[in-house]
Order: C-alpha cells, then sequence, then structure tokens
C-alpha cells in the first residue's frame, strides 16, 4: 500500500446520523414551545450525545491508537478548525447586526429609544459581570493546561483542564439563573429576541466546548495526549477562547452598553 500525507477515513456512519440528530433539535424545541411536546427535542439530545461519543471513540482510535494523524495530517485538522471558527464568526456577526440594527436607530413601535418602553433589562454589574470573570478564568486555566501539556507537565494539565472544565458549567449555571430572573421573554419586542438569540446561542456554544474540554479531560487522564501530540486538545483549546471573546462583545453591547 502506497504511503499519503493524508489521512483517508474510514465509511463512517456518524456525519449523516449526527445530521438527521441534531435536525430533530430545532424541530423538536418548535414543537416544545407551540404545542408543549418535548419528546422530539430529547429524543434529539440523546441521539446527539449519543452519536458525538461515538464518533469521538473513533477520532481516538484513529489518532492514538492507530497512528493515522500524521504531521500532515494535524495540519489539514488546524487549518479545518481554523475555517470552522472563521464560520462561526460569520455566525454570531449577524446576531450582533440585528441588534445594532435595531438599537442605534429605534423604531417608532418599540418606543423610538432603547432598550425599547417597557423592557426593564439586567444589571449589568451583577451576574452578567460574574459570568464574564468566570469565562475569563477559564480562558487563563485552559491556557495554563496547555503550557502544561507541552511542557509534559502531567499533573498541572490535569488540574487546569479541570479547573476549565468546571467554570464552563458553572458558566451555564449562572446563566440559566439569569434567565429565570428576567422581566422579559424572548417574544417581547425586537430587545428580547436578540437578546435571548445571541446569549442562548453563545450559551449553547459554552456548552458544545465544555462536553469538548471534558472529552479531551476523559482523554488526558488516560495518556492519550503527549506534548508534541495534542491537536484535539488545540482544537477544543481554540474553540474555547473563541467563545471567551464573543462572550466580552456580548457583554459589552448587549449588557453594558445596551443596558
Amino acid at each position: 500500500m502506497t504511503k499519503t500525507p493524508f489521512h483517508l477515513v474510514e465509511f463512517s456512519p456518524w456525519p449523516i446520523l449526527g445530521s438527521l440528530a441534531i435536525t430533530c433539535l430545532p424541530i423538536g424545541l418548535v414543537l416544545f414551545i407551540r404545542v408543549s411536546s418535548p419528546i422530539l427535542m430529547i429524543y434529539g439530545l440523546i441521539l446527539t450525545a449519543l452519536i458525538a461519543y461515538l464518533w469521538w471513540r473513533d477520532i481516538t482510535r484513529e489518532s492514538t491508537y492507530q497512528g493515522y494523524h500524521t504531521s500532515y495530517v494535524v495540519n489539514g485538522l488546524k487549518v479545518g478548525v481554523a475555517l470552522f471558527i472563521v464560520s462561526e464568526i460569520c455566525f454570531f456577526f449577524a446576531f450582533f447586526w440585528a441588534y445594532f440594527h435595531s438599537s442605534l436607530s429605534p423604531a417608532i413601535e418599540i418606543g423610538a429609544s432603547w432598550p425599547p418602553i417597557g423592557i426593564s433589562t439586567l444589571e449589568a454589574f451583577q451576574v452578567p459581570l460574574l459570568n464574564t470573570a468566570v469565562l475569563l478564568l477559564s480562558g487563563v486555566t485552559v491556557t495554563w493546561a496547555h503550557h502544561s501539556i507541552e511542557e509534559g507537565n502531567y499533573k498541572s494539565s490535569i488540574q487546569g483542564l479541570f479547573l476549565t472544565v468546571l467554570l464552563g458549567f458553572y458558566f451555564l449555571f449562572l446563566q440559566y439563573g439569569e434567565y429565570t430572573e428576567t422581566a422579559f421573554s424572548i417574544t417581547d419586542s425586537v430587545y428580547g429576541s436578540s437578546f435571548f438569540m445571541a446569549t442562548g446561542f453563545h450559551g449553547l456554544h459554552v456548552a458544545v466546548g465544555a462536553s469538548f474540554l471534558l472529552t479531551c479531560f476523559i482523554r488526558l487522564y488516560n495518556y492519550h495526549f503527549s506534548s508534541s501530540h495534542h491537536v484535539g486538545f488545540l482544537a477544543a483549546a481554540w474553540y474555547w477562547h473563541f467563545v471567551d471573546v464573543v462572550w466580552l462583545f456580548l457583554y459589552v453591547s448587549i449588557y453594558w452598553w445596551g443596558s
């Protein structure tokens, strides 16, 4: 067999099955909102989690035990992750565009003011500020874990990554508490729609990133990463830093300036 500088992946059912499972999530959410039926959404969550586990299992086997992730493959994966993050930047850019389009020139229908008349906004220097500190601290701990992996310090990398995962889920806990205390909903004018769409999708990205880092923690605990081969963790760390930066823009524009 001729060796090639790239990885020809085996036939896998997970991309198409994962797409179908993820499709169940928005459809299930609409059904839950309109007819109070959460069954499809719950099934979608369970299937997405199961397929993600099986897909990560295959990638772990290919990279750790079969040695398919050569230096050429690693470079290709890095470019792929970078392009994916660029697409995510475009995704959030749309939310910021919608928000500033409505806030810089408020329509007469919402009282020609921002926030719209009747909207009681959240205090920027309470839970949102705490969430900002939590995410910034998680950025420090994931960098600590990254440098520890590169230096071959196993114990320190475990500690840093564990704290990062903990802070990520703590952020989600705080955001859930914040949502339960808001005096407005997603149907309360363009402010409610843009607020919950932007912060809600960011929360979803935090959940995905925390799950990604949790998987990396399990792999790190099982000695799957070395100082010269840890592209899986590197992808998770890049994604996490992207989530941090997006939150800073959300906090400054929506919570602080927008209130």
